[in-house]
């Protein structure tokens, strides 16, 4: 079995910890790809651990997991509540698929409350903060299994 989780970050989430801290947090993207890391090797997967700012981009990296993630751990950020190209890709990735967001989106603006990448999530995180990518690992984890 395939042993590696793809975590895929979205638009403006290079500016972890510069970016409305009361919103997001302080903590960056840097430091939530070592904590990811770390906690994927205690449970003994690999990450591949991404963020662009493009849609192509993202859908790219979803087709590119077919053949090589045992799930993927995305944070769509924007895109979660535009990009029907994502939400495509995203259906022809069978394994589990866990969205993930740092606020807690249905607290904000309206515009926040609908995701289309939802329909296809197998689990959804939200509003937990940078500690809610490493729950992720381990939710993940658990789907996929260890052997």
């Amino acid at each position: 079995m395939n042993k590696t989780i793809f975590v895929l970050n979205g638009p403006n989430l290079n500016l972890l910890g510069e970016r409305e801290p009361s919103v997001y947090g302080t903590t960056t993207l840097a430091d939530i790809r070592k904590r990811c890391l770390a906690r994927a090797n205690e449970l003994r997967f690999d990450v591949d651990f991404r963020q662009t700012n493009f849609e192509g981009e993202l859908v790219e990296s979803v087709h590119q997991a077919r053949k090589e993630a045992c799930g993927i751990i995305i944070n769509p950020a924007a895109y979660s509540f535009t990009s029907i190209a994502l939400l495509d890709a995203l259906k022809t990735f069978d394994p589990p698929k866990i969205e993930l967001h740092i606020s807690n989106v249905h607290a904000r603006e309206s515009i926040y409350h609908k995701s289309l990448i939802s329909r296809v999530a197998t689990g959804i995180i939200i509003g937990l903060g940078a500690a809610g990518y490493e729950l992720a690992i381990q939710a993940m984890a658990g789907m996929v299994g260890r052997d």
